[in-house]
């Protein structure tokens, strides 16, 4: 198996036109496809629903569903709400700053910059309680390769202890070298 991309990431959300006017409004995304249908084609049974297709660049989908017949939606009460969010990566500090900005001019509740060491972030929430990520790399050179290199090492840690682990210790140094 190959995979090549995302093709898309789909999300329930409580009414569509809004939902697109948000994404189109705020982020700047194209709204490119809409399906409405009686049936769902997989299981056969009958749900209508619309199914929105957002443009979030470089190929990638991010697509919803209003589906209007089942219970309204909510979030898992059990997953804090900070866990479950969707990324966008901006290509400058200048224009995550910018972004804050003109997102915070809209009425919308932002928080952060938050220095994560290897990206700095900001995140807000969708009209549907969807927790938003825009984020901007900052990692120094050497230091995403070091954090592939130990990852296996960490995940086997974590998976014996379930406690914080510490091989990635030196990411909130002053101080980085690749060796």
């Amino acid at each position: 198996m190959n995979i090549k991309q995302i093709h898309h990431v789909a999300y329930r959300c409580k009414d569509a036109k809004e939902t697109v006017e948000f994404y189109r409004d705020v982020l700047n995304m194209d709204f490119t496809l809409a399906i409405s249908e009686d049936r769902v084609p997989s299981t056969k049974e009958p749900d209508p629903y619309m199914h929105l297709f957002m443009d979030a660049g470089n190929g990638n989908i991010l697509a919803f569903f209003e589906i209007p017949n089942s219970p309204p939606m909510g979030r898992d009460p059990n997953t804090p709400e900070w866990v479950q969010h969707i990324a966008f990566e901006l290509e400058s500090e200048e224009e995550l700053m910018a972004a804050k900005t003109e997102i915070e001019a809209k009425g919308i509740e932002v928080v952060g910059p938050t220095n994560h060491e290897i990206i700095k972030s900001i995140y807000f929430f969708d009209p549907s309680g969807h927790r938003l990520e825009l984020t901007v790399r900052t990692d120094k050179p050497g230091q995403i390769e070091e954090l592939n290199r130990i990852a296996p090492e960490m995940l086997e840690e974590w998976s014996q202890k379930k406690t914080t682990v510490k091989q990635a210790a030196w990411l909130h140094s002053d101080e980085f070298s690749a060796e």
